[in-house]
C-alpha cells in the first residue's frame, strides 16, 4: 500500500497492436472502439498511390503519394510493410511508428496476415498479433449479407477469402472469437494491458530497481 502517494511512473516502450480478421468479423468496430478509450493508442496511417476519394483527408486517411515516391520509399526500407492491391500501392511508413515506439505510444494496425507477416520481419519485438473470429460461418455469411446487402455472388466470393484468412489464425499471439462484442472488446483490453507489462517494453524499469537497491 502507498498509502495516497502518487502511482509510480515507469517509461515504457510502446507496442504495436496488429488486429487481423476475415471481412465481417467486427475488427473494424473493435478498432474504433479501442482508439476512442484509450489515449496511448494511435491509428497507423498508410500511404497509397491510389487517387483521393470524396471525403477523405490526406494525413488522416492516408498519406496519399505517387507511384513514384512510394516505391522510392520501399526500396529505401523506410516501410515497414506494403503491397500492391489492384494496381495501387499500399505501405506503412516506418519513421512515424518508431517515433511513437520511443515515446511509449502504441499503434494499432488492421491490417491482413501477409502485412503482419513483413512486421514481424522488421520489429518482432514489439508486436503483438491478435485474430479475430466470427463465432460460425453461418453467421459470418448473415453479417455480410446484413452489412453490404451484395449479391449472393458477391458474398459467395468473400466467404472464400474469408476461408483463406483464418487458415492463417496460428501465426498469431491471440485468438479472440467476437460472438459478444462487449466481452470480445474487454478481452482485447485484457490483452493490451497485459502487454503493456512486460518486463521488456518497461524501459524505465532496470532505473526504478537500481534506484531503490541503492536506498536498501
Amino acid at each position: 500500500m502507498n498509502n495516497g502517494a502518487m502511482p509510480v511512473e515507469i517509461h515504457r516502450r510502446g507496442l504495436l497492436l496488429v488486429l487481423s480478421s476475415p471481412s465481417g468479423a467486427g475488427k473494424s468496430t473493435l478498432a474504433r472502439r479501442l482508439l476512442e478509450s484509450d489515449p496511448d493508442m494511435t491509428m497507423s496511417v498508410s500511404v497509397t498511390t491510389r487517387k483521393m476519394r470524396p471525403g477523405e483527408v490526406d494525413g488522416t486517411d492516408y498519406h496519399f503519394i505517387t507511384q513514384e515516391r512510394f516505391e522510392e520509399m520501399r526500396d529505401n526500407a523506410d516501410l515497414l510493410e506494403s503491397a500492391t492491391v489492384f494496381g495501387n500501392g499500399y505501405g506503412t511508413p516506418r519513421q512515424p511508428v518508431d517515433d511513437c515506439l520511443a515515446q511509449g505510444k502504441d499503434v494499432l494496425f488492421d491490417i491482413d496476415w501477409q502485412g503482419t507477416q513483413q512486421i514481424v520481419d522488421k520489429l518482432p519485438n514489439d508486436l503483438v498479433r491478435v485474430f479475430i473470429l466470427p463465432p460460425s460461418a453461418e453467421e459470418l455469411r448473415e453479417r455480410l449479407i446484413r452489412r453490404a446487402q451484395d449479391p449472393l455472388s458477391v458474398v459467395a466470393g468473400r466467404m472464400a477469402e474469408a476461408a483463406k484468412e483464418i487458415s492463417h489464425y496460428a501465426e498469431y499471439d491471440y485468438v479472440l472469437i467476437n460472438d459478444d462484442l462487449e466481452r470480445c472488446f474487454e478481452e482485447l483490453r485484457s490483452i493490451l494491458r497485459a502487454e503493456r507489462l512486460k518486463r521488456h517494453r518497461r524501459a524505465g524499469l532496470s532505473d526504478f530497481v537500481n534506484s531503490m537497491q541503492e536506498k536498501l
